[in-house]
């Protein structure tokens, strides 16, 4: 009976570690060897990383041996250093960031990261500059003297925020900066603790859709002028349209845009960064987010200046008759 036991207690193990590799190899027809769990930085649940970032994980995880788990984060720069000390894999940035990063510009000043690579450039991350009708401002200039959430620290919007003040002749000094996430920004306008808001993100942006459900938002535009003196200085801006009936604005405002990438790090297999781009730019008709209409092989690598592509992604793009 003890051996009877034994060996049915051994002919349970073997099926159950026969299971156990059946599940841990069942994506291996997909591309080859056993999966890799990943972590995909993106941003706050306010703005347009995060919902993206779900899909385009989702999209990875399916079509490749790399499970993919997306992250909430501060954003862009907190996204480069957290690459940096390797802590994670794949991230969301706005390109003037990553430039600042293999730069050692800005927040990154002295200290430039040299392990991150892009896949591509995805969509344009329109600089918003919101608030709302009660709050009398109309343009950047009567934003002196007001309380102003300029970004989260060391994030793109604070950046932005603060080259558009500088090109309005005003600092941070002539406001009464608040360092906020977009959530807490749009909170803040709606609790009528700050009179504006400089959120840089896709739109619609979540955060401020919300804000303009009970309130009548204004986005302050930006005189032809002021774009231009802008991408003068800082050639990784464009002119950006934000179209009426966005937010239910009734009218068209011009502004600024960076762009959103996807960067990784230098020390991903070049085979599976490959699987991981194909999949994206071969399933954009599964992104329902209202930015995946941008995400196209044909503008993959615009905006990215100086930053290296990672040979994976650059072996795809080849493949496509895209080059950098």
């Amino acid at each position: 009976m003890k051996k009877l036991y034994s060996g049915f207690l051994l002919v349970s193990i073997l099926m159950l570690i026969g299971i156990m590799t059946a599940c841990s190899g069942s994506k291996e027809g997909v591309s080859g060897g056993g999966s890799q769990n990943l972590s995909l930085l993106t941003g706050g649940t306010g703005g347009t990383y995060y919902p993206l970032g779900g899909q385009i994980g989702n999209i990875i995880s399916d079509n490749t041996k790399a499970n993919i788990t997306p992250q909430t984060s501060g954003a862009s720069a907190e996204n480069m250093e957290t690459l940096r000390v390797g802590e994670a894999e794949i991230a969301f940035s706005q390109t003037d960031i990553g430039a600042y990063a293999i730069e050692g510009k800005e927040m990154f000043e002295g200290k430039p990261i040299d392990n991150i690579q892009a896949i591509s450039s995805l969509y344009p991350e329109t600089v918003q500059l919101v608030t709302t009708a009660k709050s009398g401002i109309k343009s950047v200039s009567d934003l002196k003297g007001k309380k102003v959430s300029v970004g989260a620290p060391g994030s793109g919007a604070y950046i932005n925020a603060m080259q558009i003040l500088e090109i309005h002749g005003l600092s941070d000094k002539d406001i009464k900066a608040q360092n906020l996430s977009f959530d807490e920004s749009t909170d803040g306008i709606q609790a009528g603790n700050i009179d504006a808001a400089f959120i840089t993100a896709g739109t619609p942006t979540g955060a401020v859709e919300a804000l303009s459900v009970q309130n009548d938002i204004i986005i302050i535009p930006m005189a032809d002028d002021k774009v231009q003196a802008l991408v003068d200085k800082y050639p990784y801006y464009a002119e950006d349209t934000i179209p009426s009936g966005t937010y239910k604005i009734k009218s068209d405002i011009k502004t600024v845009a960076v762009k959103a990438m996807l960067v990784v790090s230098k020390d991903l297999d070049e085979e599976l960064v490959y699987e991981m781009t194909k999949a994206i730019y071969e399933n954009t008709d599964k992104i329902t987010h209202a930015k995946g209409k941008f995400i196209t092989p044909e503008t993959a690598l615009e905006g990215l200046g100086d930053m290296e592509l990672h040979p994976g992604a650059a072996k795809y793009f080849k493949e496509k008759g895209v080059t950098q």
